[in-house]
């Protein structure tokens, strides 16, 4: 049985799934294939596919597995390997739209340099990489390996593939937007509490105009902006703080906040 798993990433990996329907209409994939796919809406009745799955029926099917395939995300690469499996990973791109950033074809070099997986980067060579995994002895991995592990997690923190910008601009963008319209409101002389209002309602609307691939957790995103406006409010009432600086310091720990958050989710 071949898994395949696409993680949690709330961008689809089409390309991936047609990549491997192709090979099973060529007859190179002979096994049952069960794919987790996520985010990836995908019909085909030659694949058994689930959006999602309880982590303990997850793990059961990478027992049974005899080739996974997965995305370059590092939870899926570690959780296969930690049960000695052979793993085909295949890096999402941001130019097909499958991240915002290249960062899985960096990760899924540096396990295949370690020996622990087989890369996929040209997807029309999945044939010829199902075949070599037919051979392939994986190096096993530790998980008390954490010298390796640093490695990919100082990857990811620090340099520009991930960067806290490219993880937040449009939280950012849509903070200044609010602050803004905050001070418009309050130049045409609209009540205070009235253009808290209207600028958190605006604020809600930007995000659900940015969908979800432009955010990491929109639920985090509304909450962030309900602290905005609520604190802002709070904080300019009972300390007699002026509502231009309430705004602007409230606006910027929010950014913050949301910025932890969403790097947890």
């Amino acid at each position: 049985m071949i898994l395949v798993t696409l993680g949690t990433q709330d961008k689809s990996f089409k390309r991936l799934l047609d990549a491997i329907s192709k090979e099973i209409d060529k007859g190179t994939i002979k096994d049952k294939v069960i794919v987790q796919a996520g985010y990836t809406k995908y019909k085909n009745d030659k694949m058994e596919i689930f959006s999602s799955l309880p982590s303990d029926e997850l793990e059961e099917l990478i027992k049974k597995a005899d080739l996974i395939i997965t995305h370059g995300g590092v939870g899926s690469i570690l959780t296969a390997l930690k049960y000695k499996k052979k793993v085909i990973v295949a890096p999402r791109l941001a130019k097909y739209n499958e991240h915002t950033n290249d960062h899985q074809k960096e990760i899924t070099k540096e396990f295949a340099k370690e020996g622990y997986i087989l890369p996929l980067n040209d997807f029309n060579k999945l044939d010829k990489v199902i075949e070599k995994s037919k051979k392939f002895i994986p190096k096993e991995y530790k998980s008390n390996n954490e010298n390796f592990k640093k490695l990919i997690t100082d990857y990811i923190d620090n340099t520009n593939h991930i960067s806290w910008y490219n993880r937040d601009k449009f939280v950012i963008l849509t903070s200044f937007i609010n602050f803004l319209i905050f001070i418009i409101l309050l130049k045409l002389n609209i009540n205070v509490y009235l253009d808290f209002t209207i600028s958190y309602l605006i604020s809600c609307f930007i995000i659900i105009l940015l969908k979800v691939d432009k955010l990491n957790n929109k639920l985090t995103a509304f909450c962030c902006f309900y602290l905005i406006e609520g604190l802002s409010l709070l904080l300019a009432s009972n300390l007699y703080i002026n509502f231009i600086v309430a705004k602007l310091f409230i606006n910027i720990l929010c950014v913050i906040i949301y910025h932890f958050l969403a790097k947890k989710n």
